[in-house]
């Protein structure tokens, strides 16, 4: 079954890290940080543009949606 993670932006390094220490390489997408003190409408909003590229990432096109 396809998955992919999210994650806020201060974590990329740290996912490549642990990606490499697996030796896999998984969908990921990586929204802006900070989160954690975001409204539920800023939340909202971060889902609703990082969805494409979810979308994308789950059907097996690395830049998202439309690919590149």
């Amino acid at each position: 079954m396809p998955g992919v993670f999210v994650a806020s932006s201060t974590f990329v390094d740290a996912a490549a890290a642990q990606s490499a220490a697996l030796g896999v390489t998984p969908a990921s997408v990586f929204v802006p940080h900070p989160i954690q003190d975001r409204t539920d409408d800023e939340m909202r909003a971060l889902a609703d543009a990082a969805l494409d590229e979810l979308v994308g990432r789950l059907l097996g096109r690395p830049g998202g949606v439309t690919g590149g």
